[in-house]
């Protein structure tokens, strides 16, 4: 009977995921066909003014830009549903090999933020509720409060006019140095450059889980049990490894696992502001450029990727809350 309600329950969740899935393609789509930016003028660039009008009809009809918009989204779901995600206008390259190139690099990004923003800010959310109402606690509130209201792109030039304009300590943008093939930077060098964007990104990322923590872990403090633990004699940290981790944890977890898709929008602007070559960046261009495949096809790629945040988030909750469990199953 459970196996029964577990497969009823992934199958639901797999149909709101092709559900989604449709309604973002209709959506950007549409949103990118209404945009007055002309894709053959990005396609062309610079040379615009040597392609005669006839040879303008020839690069709309070989990338089927002549036909009708419902015509165009039509021919790119058929072509999808043989598993081919199209061809980039930008790039003259296929939109799966931009997205797994682009993907490696944006995952480096959002990987370091997410552990250390989800770190940093368990750590201090904890602080703020052992230490509720004390100067410590009101710091580290004005701290996530300042930090929940900072725009990435804001915090990232601040960072750079700082460490790399004014000390010289790392360098300004991109993902590697500027003349030099990719095989050949050292992992160091990387490093350099990633240090930046994921600094950015991981401290206007620490604000929900700090205040989230914080708030679990005065609810808990004032329960009874614990109240009765502290009649016996435990304090500090003692009560906080005994009573408050394993009872605020896996909800804050739960949290980070929910906050991909802040984590993508966060990395769209600090991989504008660096210049590094992830799929924020790209998405970017491709909106920019007017290249409807790779637009669809990072956009589509990201949804399925919040969308497992998401799983993985509701799953974590029904492992802390039987009662969701029994809810739902």
């Amino acid at each position: 009977m459970y196996y029964q309600q577990l497969a009823l329950y992934i199958l639901k969740k797999f149909g709101k995921l092709i559900t989604l899935l449709v309604a973002v393609s209709i959506l950007s789509f549409t949103l990118i066909s209404l945009s007055p930016i002309d894709p053959i003028r990005s396609y062309i660039g610079a040379d615009m003014t040597r392609v005669s009008p006839e040879q303008r009809e020839n690069i709309a009809e070989y990338w089927g830009l002549n036909e009708s918009k419902v015509q165009q989204f039509l021919n790119w779901g058929s072509h999808l549903l043989q598993g081919d995600l199209g061809t980039s206008l930008l790039y003259r390259s296929p939109v799966a090999a931009i997205i797994a190139e682009r993907f490696l690099a944006s995952l480096a990004l959002m990987g370091l933020a997410w552990v250390f923003s989800g770190l940093f800010g368990f750590i201090i959310g904890s602080i703020a509720g052992m230490k509720e109402g004390t100067w410590i606690d009101r710091i580290i509130k004005g701290y996530c409060y300042t930090l929940a209201s900072t725009p990435a792109f804001w915090l990232g030039l601040l960072l750079v006019t700082i460490f790399s304009v004014s000390l010289g300590w790392f360098p300004i943008g991109l993902g590697t140095p500027a003349g030099v093939l990719a095989g050949d930077v050292s992992i160091f060098e990387r490093l350099r450059h990633l240090f930046l964007p994921a600094l950015t990104l991981s401290i206007v990322s620490v604000a929900n889980v700090a205040l989230h923590t914080r708030q679990k872990l005065i609810e808990v403090l004032e329960s009874d049990y614990v109240r009765y633990a502290n009649a016996k004699g435990e304090h500090g940290f003692i009560l906080f490894r005994r009573h408050g981790v394993r009872n605020i944890a896996l909800p804050a977890i739960s949290l980070h696992f929910a906050s991909f898709g802040e984590l993508f929008g966060g990395a769209v602007l600090a991989e504008q502001v660096f210049s590094y070559p992830g799929l924020g960046q790209a998405v970017v261009q491709a909106g920019l450029g007017g290249d409807i495949p790779l637009l669809l096809g990072i956009v589509l790629f990201m949804t399925i990727f919040v969308f497992i945040g998401n799983l993985i988030a509701d799953t974590l909750y029904k492992l802390v809350d039987p009662r969701i469990r029994r809810r739902d199953f």
